[in-house]
């Protein structure tokens, strides 16, 4: 009887918790957040959200500490996606639990308590998944969670590009993708799109002529010619017929490339267009098959229609469960460290197959591979490096 009681009275107060969340503002969230946990016995509750380059967990409420991401046992939590209990040496125990909207990782959040159980670990998962959705809504229209989450100002052509952007990783039971992009601070012309409808998987990386603010312009419209043609149920020929049309009528003077691919998920049929763009890579049974996806180039976008030619081309291929394919730009494989050498393809895709060789996943392959990348260059990158990748892993028949 005790236990139906305190079963009840907990689901009360979670309901009372999701009421307050959704009315609160990122300051008042984590008041109404410990209320909720002081009721449940699970003392104080700390958010941590990760900064943009995927370095730190930074806490939501200013005055607590910053986290190192590699070093942290919150750190582990993140780049695992697992739990981590702790003993402190004051006594009691510090649950640290992923914040994650589906494949999209937020950060982590810290539960303090004297002891835990079954049922309160249930609930201290239920408060988790909670917390990502209340954030994932709350981001949108909140300058406090973009603030927290920056560690120096931005650019402003930046500022407006990554205005367009998607969440870094989407996913379902059938498909991931994820992506990543540098330099966060100070990008030029590089983005990258991805986006579900019914059972189809629209991915896209776009490099804009130029690293300056005409450059991150006809990124922009190239992204919202996309999606308005995607949106409008246009076929993959038209849809890049549309940013065609649009950067020659807006901006006659720019020119973008990119790649534009469309997974079937069902059957894993990929149909790609590439405008002008290094081609995309097949990575299978962890090996790169050179060449697999390449075809010949299409110019890039924004041309009129006179120079481009004929319509341009859809390929397609029909994809094996666990294929991964990659999207990159060519600040990727072209950044030179100090003597000149280059990070070259051979040494990009090899990182990849053995990330994932050591059961990465696939955000997290990509956060380390971004960073081996800077790390080549002395974080000081020549030019913009956008990686996205997806993944089919259709459920057994």
């Amino acid at each position: 009887m005790d236990r139906d009681m305190s079963v009840g009275s907990g689901e009360r107060l979670l309901e009372e918790l999701v009421r307050a969340a959704q009315l609160a503002s990122p300051a008042e969230l984590p008041v109404a957040l410990n209320r909720y946990a002081e009721a449940m016995g699970m003392g104080r509750v700390v958010i941590y959200l990760i900064d943009i380059q995927q370095r730190l967990l930074l806490p939501l409420v200013e005055g607590e500490p910053e986290l190192e991401l590699d070093t942290s046992l919150a750190g582990w939590t993140y780049r695992t996606d697992s739990l981590r209990v702790e003993e402190v040496p004051s006594g009691g125990l510090k649950v640290w639990l992923p914040l994650a909207d589906g494949a999209e990782r937020l950060g982590v959040v810290e539960l303090n308590m004297s002891t835990l159980d079954g049922l309160k670990l249930r609930r201290c998962r239920t408060v988790a998944l909670l917390l990502a959705l209340i954030i994932t809504s709350k981001r949108t229209y909140s300058d406090t969670i973009a603030q927290r989450m920056r560690t120096r100002p931005m650019h402003l052509p930046t500022e407006m590009v990554r205005a367009f952007l998607p969440p870094r990783s989407i996913g379902t039971g059938r498909v991931v993708s994820t992506a990543v992009l540098e330099p966060a601070y100070e990008l030029g012309g590089d983005a990258f799109d991805h986006a579900f409808t019914e059972d189809v998987l629209h991915a896209a990386i776009l490099d804009g002529m130029g690293h300056d603010l005409a450059s991150g312009l006809a990124t922009s419209v190239a992204m919202a010619g996309c999606r308005n043609a995607r949106r409008s149920g246009a076929d993959l020929n038209e849809l890049v017929g549309t940013m065609d049309e649009a950067l020659a009528k807006w901006l006659p003077e720019q020119f973008c490339t990119g790649v534009f691919a469309q997974l079937h998920m069902p059957t894993g049929v990929l149909r790609w267009c590439n405008c002008g763009h290094p081609p995309p890579l097949l990575i299978r049974r962890h090996r790169l098959l050179h060449k697999a996806l390449e075809r010949p180039p299409e110019p890039p976008l924004g041309l009129p229609a006179n120079l481009a030619g004929t319509a341009r081309q859809v390929h397609d291929v029909s994809l094996e469960p666990g294929d991964r394919i990659l999207l990159y730009s060519d600040g990727v494989v072209e950044s030179r460290d100090e003597a000149g050498e280059e990070f070259g393809l051979e040494r990009f895709t090899d990182y990849i197959i053995r990330s994932t060789a050591a059961g990465q996943s696939a955000p997290e392959v990509l956060r380390l591979l971004i960073h081996a990348i800077l790390a080549h260059q002395h974080n000081e990158l020549s030019d913009d490096a956008t990686i996205l990748m997806f993944e089919w892993q259709p459920p057994d028949p």
